[in-house]
């Protein structure tokens, strides 16, 4: 969750012109990373909740990716990506281990 509170933090000083692209992109894929984590753990199987987890990885990969297009198009500073970039490798890793345990018990 606190990537999404830090996503909408960094995302509301880009210009307005990106309202409906790269802030949009960005703040629904942080979206994305918890729902799916919640959705996938009211599942029935292990399966089931192993496949929402690859989509909350899958869109921790995107927030990665359009991070550094923001910092490429000078919208945010290095500086200011460092603690979320932390965040972004921390759960990384912790989905990581998630998904190996829940597919080690499928």
């Amino acid at each position: 969750m606190e990537i999404v509170f830090d996503i909408y933090k960094i995302t509301k000083d880009f210009p307005a012109h990106e309202r409906y692209g790269l802030i949009d992109q960005l703040r629904r894929a942080a979206v994305s990373v918890p729902s799916n984590i919640a959705e996938g753990s009211s599942r029935n199987t292990k399966k089931e909740f192993t496949n929402f987890l690859y989509m909350a990885q899958g869109s921790l990969n995107e927030i990665d990716t359009q991070l550094e297009i923001a910092k490429g198009l000078e919208y945010v500073a290095d500086i200011d990506l460092t603690h979320v970039q932390e965040k972004i490798d921390r759960v990384g890793k912790m989905m990581t281990g998630l998904i190996k345990r829940q597919r080690a018990v499928e």
